[in-house]
């Protein structure tokens, strides 16, 4: 319990008490009980109209001075409690609580991201613009008032507990992304979540290539190695630059460079020698002809400009460069139709035609 909340109760229940021990101590004097209160009333909050008795008994006198010390003292703690609550910001930042609390028991079907360090923030804020409804959870009370000032839903908790992931409405939660920079806490999370909900989809941030498996064991539906993902981006870039540039500028924002692997596509160039039987064709004849199986995104001019969104008619020239995205063997058949001094970086080897 907060000091304030304490202050506020601890003088509360004393003020109570000196009350009703007030009240008590009059009628033990003969006093009826409506005029035992009044005069319980009129002493303790300082009115003094006039005593509905003579006190003309010395000790129902010191009686009296004790409940106006114990009432008043009593009544000046709850006051100071309350200041001390309002210069604190606890009123608002339980009204806070409470709107977070009713935001998140109205949401169904959505994420939960456990951390929100430099890669929760950056997920968070895909999320944000995608509109995915998500819920952040982090042990430190400070980034998770950052994330409130962003207008996210946010707990203060360990991810690991169940209570913090109850609170997050893992039961109706479809995802949870484990992010936090320690391997061990993810695994924590991971194995929790699973005990909790054997069908929520449990995607987890690995910093070590080794933690993969134990997080797959953990009940992980997919693990992702930042670092590595960082590498082969970098080793792409070294190798077929111009598609990866595409990637970058067009699609790289939705995350779709390992997806498109998955489903069998493939981003390739193609660079036209002046002897190529490309050149003088247009893009459309290019795309038609034959059982094709890709789309050309670009086309990079020999001046190093990039035209995208391209117009079938136009016409090739010697040097162009071809941003090309299709079938796995689609690439390679292009690279053989452009064989005369063609080329293509495919899958980061340069094949020549």
């Amino acid at each position: 319990m907060n000091s304030s909340v304490r202050r506020i109760v601890v003088g509360a229940v004393f003020f109570g008490v000196t009350c009703i021990a007030a009240v008590s101590g009059y009628m033990l004097a003969g006093w009826n009980l409506l005029d035992a209160t009044y005069m319980v009333v009129i002493t303790v909050f300082g009115v003094g109209y006039g005593e509905t008795k003579p006190l003309d008994n010395p000790t129902l006198k010191l009686f009296t001075m004790g409940v106006i010390i114990a009432g008043c003292s009593s009544g000046i703690y709850v006051v100071g409690g309350f200041v001390q609550m309002l210069a604190e910001g606890e009123i608002n930042r339980v009204l806070g609580t409470r709107r977070m609390s009713k935001g998140i028991d109205g949401l169904t079907g959505h994420a939960i991201l456990c951390g929100f360090g430099r890669v929760g923030q950056m997920l968070a804020a895909d999320l944000a613009v995608a509109k995915h409804p998500f819920v952040v959870i982090d042990s430190n009370a400070e980034r998770v008032e950052e994330a409130q000032a962003a207008g996210y839903l946010a707990l203060v908790g360990s991810a690991s507990e169940e209570k913090t992931l109850h609170s997050a409405g893992i039961d109706r939660a479809a995802v949870l992304a484990a992010v936090l920079p320690d391997d061990t806490a993810n695994v924590f999370v991971a194995l929790t979540a699973r005990e909790i909900s054997p069908t929520i989809q449990i995607i987890a941030r690995a910093e070590s290539p080794s933690t993969e498996k134990k997080l797959m064991r953990s009940g992980c539906n997919r693990v992702v190695l930042p670092a590595l993902i960082g590498a082969t981006k970098i080793a792409h870039l070294i190798m077929r630059p111009t598609a990866e540039d595409m990637l970058q500028q067009e699609i790289a924002s939705l995350h779709l460079n390992e997806d498109l692997r998955q489903i069998g596509l493939e981003m390739g160039e193609v660079e036209l020698k002046a002897d190529s039987p490309l050149v003088g064709q247009t893009l459309g004849d290019v795309e038609t002809s034959g059982r094709a199986g890709f789309v050309i995104v670009a086309v990079k001019k020999k001046d190093g400009s990039t035209t995208r969104g391209t117009d079938p008619e136009t016409r090739l020239a010697a040097g162009d460069g071809l941003i090309v995205l299709g079938h796995r063997e689609a690439l390679p058949q292009l690279t053989r139709r452009a064989k005369s001094g063609g080329q293509v970086t495919y899958r980061g080897a340069t094949v020549a035609g």
